[in-house]
Order: C-alpha cells, then structure tokens, then sequence
C-alpha cells in the first residue's frame, strides 16, 4: 500500500520515556493506531521506524514512530518520504510537545520554524520550514529549570487529563486535514 499521508508522532523510544512531556508525539499517534490503524505496530529499519498502516476514511495512511530518538526524527522521515516518493508540504502531518501551549492545547501550524524543539530542528534540516504540524502543549518548564530535563521528566497529575484530552481530539484534527487537503 502506498501511503497518501503520513502520520508521525515524535518522541523517543524505550520504556524509560513512557509517559515523558517530550513522548506526546507517541503518545498520539499511538492513539490514532488505535482509530485509524488496520494492522499491528512493526519495527522497519529500512525507515529507522515503527509503523502501523491504517486509512482514514478511505486515505490510506502510514502511522509512524521514529526509531532514531529525538534528535534524530528527520532522518527516520526523509527515508520514508523519499522512498514513496511524497510531498512534505502536503503529506506529512507531524505531531509533537510544545512548551510554548499550556498543557493540553492542541494547535495546528502548516509550516514555520522549529523554535527550541529539537525533532522539529531535525526535520527542518532534511525539508524546511513547509510541512504541518499538530502541536500539544505540556507547558512551559519554570525559569530556573533545565529545558532537556523538563521534557524528559514525567507528565505530573495535574496535567495529564488536559494533555489525555488533546491526544484524544486528534482523530478529529487528523479527518479535518486529510479530507480538507
């Protein structure tokens, strides 16, 4: 099947990042599996991945969760995007954490600048500025503390519910995109 959209959460893999502010990316594309996927999640190293196939509505998707960490997601995603040959700008709907939203704000942006996201900065360096984007905010880290700590540090109680209801509005998000694109 080739994929019309793909649909990459960002986050970082393995069990120590479970239910960390910077794994929301995984967290909701996991949950679209759930919606929108017609297989199993499998590993595929040819695109440094785990994906899951799934349509929305009748668009075939691919869902994906990069395999490289953080850091490195742009070149998990170029692979794929070079290897079904499809437009960033219109084809690929990324989601991830945003300390600039206070927790649980769910915002769609068609393209800018990666700001201090460092998945986003990897991504921006294999295509640009021009893809889109689904951003859920985890709030912002206070001034005295470090910024890489504070995205790998657990969701507290108090904002898991807001951040678990933006996760759970993106099936919505993801329809809108897809049949409005």
């Amino acid at each position: 099947m080739k994929p019309s959209l793909i649909l990459i959460g960002l986050g970082n893999p393995g069990k120590e990042y479970v239910g960390t502010r910077h794994n929301v990316g995984f967290w909701g594309v996991e949950y679209l599996a759930e919606k929108f996927g017609t297989a199993e999640w499998k590993p595929k190293q040819k695109f440094l991945a785990d994906i899951c196939e799934g349509r929305v509505v009748t668009v075939p998707v691919l869902l994906v969760k990069p395999a490289t960490f953080m850091n490195r997601s742009g070149e998990s995603i170029k692979k794929i995007v070079d290897f079904y040959q499809l437009d960033p700008a219109k084809q690929i709907l990324i989601i991830s954490d945003e300390i600039d939203l206070a927790p649980g704000d769910a915002r769609y942006k068609e393209k800018g600048g990666a700001g201090t996201h460092n998945g986003l900065k990897s991504i921006v360096e294999q295509f640009g500025e021009d893809f889109p984007r689904i951003r859920i905010g985890v709030g912002k880290q206070k001034p005295s503390e470090d910024l890489s700590q504070y995205v790998l540090s657990r969701i507290p109680k108090e904002d898991y519910g807001e951040i678990e209801k933006a996760v759970t509005s993106l099936p919505e998000l993801v329809r809108e995109f897809t049949l409005g694109s």
